[in-house]
C-alpha cells in the first residue's frame, strides 16, 4: 500500500508538472478574454459598495446600473479631455520640440564620431536613423492596436455589466470549485474583496497624486509638456515597483536636453523622486496596510510572469491576482506554507 501510495504522489507531481505549462499556454491564448474579465472585475469592486447600499435603499437594480454606468462614462470622458489637454499640449509646442530636436542632433554627433557611424553631412542624425522605418507599417500596426483596444475595451465594459447584476457571481464559483464549504467561500471572498478593492483605491490615489506632484514639478523647473508627464506617471504606476521607474527615468532624460544649468537638473531629478519616494515607498505601504504584505521577491517574480503571459495588461494585474492567489495558499493546509513564503512578514 505503502509502495501504491508513493506511485501514486510520483504520478500526480508528474501530472501536475505537464499541466502546468499546458495551463499557462491557454491562459496565454486566451488572453482577449481572461485580461477583460480580470480587469472588469476589478471595476465592478469599485462600485460593488454602492450597488449594495443602494439596493439596501430599495433602489430598483436597472436603476442603480444605470447610476453605474453613468459614473463609468464621466470617468472615461474626463479621462478623454486630459489626453485631449495633453495632446494639444505637444501639438502647440513646435518650438520646443526643434530646440529638442537640436539638443538631441547635438548629442547624437559626438556619439557617431566615437563608435565610427558613416552618414551623409547634410542628413540631420534623427532623419538619418528613422529613413529604415516603414512609416505605412507602423501607422497600420498602430491602428491594429487602436483596434484591439476598443475591443477589449467594450468586452470589459460587458462584463462589468454581468458582475454588477450578478449574472456572474464569483462567490457561487469559488464555492463549486476551490472551496467545498458555503461558509468558507464568503469568508474567503469577503476578504479578497476587501483586500483587493483597498490596493485599487489606494494605487488610484496614490498614483493620481504621483502625476500631480511630477505635473507640479515640470510646472516649477519650466519642464515642457507638464501635463503629459503627470498623465504619464499616473497611468505607468499602475505597474507597481517598476513603472515608477520608468517614469523618473523618461522624464529625467527628457530634462537633461532641455534644462541647460545643471544644478536646475539635479534639483528637478531629486524633485521628481523625493515625490516618487514619498508616494510609493512611505505613502503606499502605510495604506495598503495587511492588504499588502506581500515582500519584493514574490512581486518581482509575479511581475515577470504576468508580464510574459499578458504583456503590460499582465504587469498591472500582477499585484491583484498574487493578493487572491496568496488569499487562496492560506485557506489548505498543504499550501500554507507557500502563502509564508509570499508574505513581508
Amino acid at each position: 500500500n505503502l509502495i501504491q501510495m508513493n506511485n501514486l504522489k510520483t504520478t500526480n507531481i508528474l501530472l501536475l508538472i505537464i499541466a502546468l505549462p499546458i495551463l499557462f499556454y491557454v491562459i496565454n491564448i486566451l488572453s482577449f478574454i481572461f485580461v477583460p474579465l480580470i480587469f472588469s472585475m476589478l471595476i465592478a469592486l469599485l462600485f460593488l459598495p454602492l450597488m449594495r447600499w443602494l439596493n439596501k435603499k430599495k433602489v430598483p437594480k436597472i436603476i442603480s446600473l444605470i447610476l453605474v454606468l453613468l459614473i463609468i462614462s464621466i470617468f472615461f470622458k474626463f479621462s478623454f479631455e486630459v489626453i485631449k489637454l495633453a495632446s494639444n499640449e505637444i501639438a502647440n509646442s513646435n518650438t520646443i520640440l526643434f530646440d529638442v530636436k537640436e539638443k538631441i542632433e547635438g548629442l547624437l554627433q559626438p556619439l557617431e564620431q566615437l563608435i565610427g557611424l558613416e552618414k551623409n553631412n547634410d542628413e540631420d542624425p534623427i532623419s538619418h536613423y528613422l529613413k529604415d522605418i516603414d512609416v505605412k507599417e507602423k501607422i497600420t500596426s498602430v491602428f491594429g492596436f487602436l483596434s484591439t483596444l476598443t475591443s477589449q475595451v467594450l468586452l470589459t465594459l460587458f462584463f462589468v455589466i454581468l458582475w454588477l447584476v450578478e449574472s456572474v457571481n464569483f462567490q457561487k464559483v469559488l464555492n463549486k470549485t476551490i472551496l467545498k464549504q458555503k461558509f468558507s467561500s464568503i469568508k474567503v471572498f469577503a476578504r479578497i474583496e476587501k483586500d483587493i478593492l483597498t490596493f485599487i483605491k489606494v494605487k488610484i490615489v496614490i498614483s493620481f497624486f504621483t502625476g500631480l506632484g511630477f505635473t507640479l514639478a515640470c510646472y516649477l523647473f519650466d519642464v515642457s509638456f507638464p501635463i503629459f508627464w503627470g498623465l504619464l506617471a499616473f497611468a505607468i504606476n499602475f505597474v507597481q515597483m517598476i513603472g515608477s521607474i520608468i517614469s523618473i527615468v523618461l522624464l529625467a532624460a527628457f530634462a537633461f536636453i532641455e534644462i541647460n544649468t545643471t544644478g536646475s537638473l539635479l534639483f528637478f531629478i531629486l524633485t521628481i523622486t523625493l515625490v516618487q519616494a514619498i508616494m510609493g515607498g512611505i505613502l503606499e505601504p502605510i495604506f495598503m496596510g495587511k492588504s499588502f504584505s506581500i515582500n519584493v521577491i514574490t512581486i518581482l517574480i509575479m511581475l515577470l510572469f504576468w508580464g510574459f503571459i499578458w504583456g503590460v495588461s499582465g504587469m498591472i494585474l500582477a499585484i491583484p491576482l498574487t493578493v487572491f492567489l496568496k488569499i487562496m495558499f492560506e485557506q489548505f493546509p498543504k499550501t500554507k506554507i507557500i502563502s509564508s513564503l509570499m508574505s513581508s512578514k
